[in-house]
C-alpha cells in the first residue's frame, strides 16, 4: 500500500502543536450572538434598588385617639395603685392566718395567739415607750423578734381594757394592727410592734431626710385615703356600726393610729369603739362629759348652753356621722404643707363642705368620701402624668 492511503478505523495521529488550544474569555465588548442575547435579557430585568419613602404623616385623629388611650391606662394604673395596701394582713390574701393565728415577718408557718403562759414564758420587756388613761406600752422581744406589750393602768378601766381586746379580736384584717396573744388576766396584750410610732409624728418621720422621697402630696393624699378606708371599714365592720370615740381633738384622732415602715395606716387603739344600732334604736355618746370645740361634731356639744349645766342624762345620743365631721380636718393634717398640697385641698373642697353639714344625715357616708377621694386621685395623678405623656407622642 503507497504511503498516501488512509486506514479506516484507525486514529490518526495529530502532532502536538496541531491540538486546538482552549480559548482565552471573550471581552464584554464580544459580538458573539450568544452572548448579545443574553446581555439583552439582563437588560429586561428590573433592578432591585431600595426606594426611600418620604415619612408618612400621622392623622391628628390617630394622635388624639392614642392620647386618649395612653391617658385611660394612666388612669386605670392609678385607680388600682390607690387602692390601700396597708403592712397589716390583707382579708383577701389566701395565704393569711386563720382566726386565732399570727405571722409575723420571716415566720413561714402561723402560730396561734401567744397565751399567758407563752407570754410570760418566751416575751420578755425591753422599756416602757408609752401611757395613756388605760394601757401602758412597752418594747417587748419575742423569738428575737421586737413586740409590743400593753398593760393596764388603772383598774377601774379594766372594763374599756377588756372591750379593746374584745375588738382587736373580733376587727383583725388589713386596717387593725396584728394581734399576737393576750391574759386577759393579766390584762396583758401583745401586738406587732411599728417602729414610726402614731400618726402624731408623721410630719417629723416625713421631713426626715430619707424620706424625702415619700414626702409628696400623692403618698399624703394616700395616707388620708387610708385612714377613710378605716373610718368605712369600722362603719361597716362584721360586727356592726362602730364609732371612734376617742377623737375629741386632733392630737388625740392621730395617736389611735400607727404609721407603717412602709408609710401605711394602721388603727391601734379600739378602747372607745361604741355600737350603733339603728334598728333598735341605739345611738351612741362619746363619754360621759360635756365636749367642746370645733373639731367635734355640732351634735357632740352641749345643746343647752352655758347657762345650763351638763347633765349627762339630758345630753341626746348621736351616730357616726360624727366621724365623718372630722375627716376634713384629719385628712388636712395629712396633706401638710408640701407642693402641690393646696391643689388637693381645692379638689377636696366640696366633698369637706359635705362632711361640714350641720345637719348630720345630711353629710356623706364614708363610702362616698372614700370615693371622692379616690376620683380625686386619679383626676390629679393623670395630669401630673400629662406632660411626659406629650413628651412621648
Amino acid at each position: 500500500m503507497g504511503s498516501g492511503l488512509r486506514l479506516h478505523g484507525l486514529p490518526r495521529k495529530i502532532p502536538p502543536d496541531a491540538r486546538p488550544r482552549a480559548s482565552k474569555r471573550l471581552p464584554l465588548t464580544t459580538t458573539h450572538p450568544a452572548l448579545m442575547e443574553s446581555a439583552a435579557a439582563m437588560e429586561k430585568k428590573p433592578h432591585l434598588v431600595r426606594r426611600e419613602f418620604p415619612p408618612r404623616e400621622v392623622p391628628a385623629v390617630s394622635l388624639a385617639l392614642l392620647l386618649a388611650a395612653v391617658l385611660l391606662l394612666n388612669a386605670l394604673l392609678y385607680l388600682y395603685l390607690s387602692q390601700p395596701r396597708p403592712a397589716g394582713r390583707a382579708e383577701t390574701d389566701p395565704g393569711r392566718c386563720p382566726f386565732g393565728h399570727f405571722r409575723l415577718g420571716g415566720m413561714k408557718n402561723c402560730s396561734p395567739w401567744l397565751s399567758c403562759e407563752a407570754m410570760n414564758r418566751e416575751v420578755r420587756k425591753l422599756k416602757r415607750v408609752g401611757e395613756g388613761a388605760v394601757k401602758k406600752v412597752f418594747l417587748s422581744e419575742w423569738k428575737e423578734k421586737k413586740v409590743v406589750i400593753s398593760q393596764l393602768t388603772n383598774p377601774e378601766l379594766k372594763e374599756d381594757f377588756l372591750h379593746g381586746l374584745k375588738m382587736l379580736k373580733a376587727l383583725q384584717s388589713q386596717h387593725v394592727v396584728r394581734l399576737l396573744g393576750f391574759c386577759e388576766e393579766q390584762f396583758t396584750i401583745l401586738t406587732e410592734y411599728h417602729p414610726l410610732g402614731s400618726l402624731r409624728g408623721l410630719n417629723e418621720t416625713l421631713h426626715m431626710p430619707k424620706y424625702k422621697a415619700v414626702n409628696t402630696w400623692h403618698r399624703r393624699l394616700m395616707l388620708a385615703i387610708e385612714y377613710v378606708s378605716i373610718i368605712r371599714f369600722l362603719h361597716n365592720s362584721p360586727l356592726g356600726t362602730l364609732v371612734m370615740c376617742d377623737s375629741n381633738d386632733l392630737d388625740k384622732v392621730l395617736s389611735q393610729y400607727l404609721l407603717t415602715s412602709d408609710f401605711h395606716v394602721l388603727v391601734n387603739d379600739l378602747d372607745a369603739l361604741p355600737l350603733v344600732n339603728r334598728s333598735a334604736g341605739r345611738l351612741v355618746k362619746c363619754g360621759h362629759r360635756a365636749l367642746r370645740g370645733e373639731f367635734v361634731a355640732p351634735e357632740q356639744r352641749w345643746p343647752y348652753g352655758e347657762e345650763v349645766p351638763f347633765e349627762d342624762d339630758l345630753m341626746p345620743p348621736y351616730d357616726e356621722k360624727t366621724d365623718i365631721w372630722k375627716i376634713p380636718d384629719v385628712s388636712s393634717f395629712f396633706l401638710g404643707h408640701v407642693e402641690g398640697s393646696d391643689i388637693v385641698r381645692l379638689h377636696l373642697f366640696d366633698i369637706h363642705a359635705a362632711c361640714k353639714k350641720k345637719d348630720p344625715s345630711e353629710r356623706p357616708s364614708a363610702q362616698e368620701v372614700l370615693d371622692s377621694y379616690r376620683k380625686i386621685l386619679a383626676l390629679l395623678s393623670r395630669e401630673a402624668a400629662m406632660p411626659g405623656t406629650r413628651e412621648m407622642l
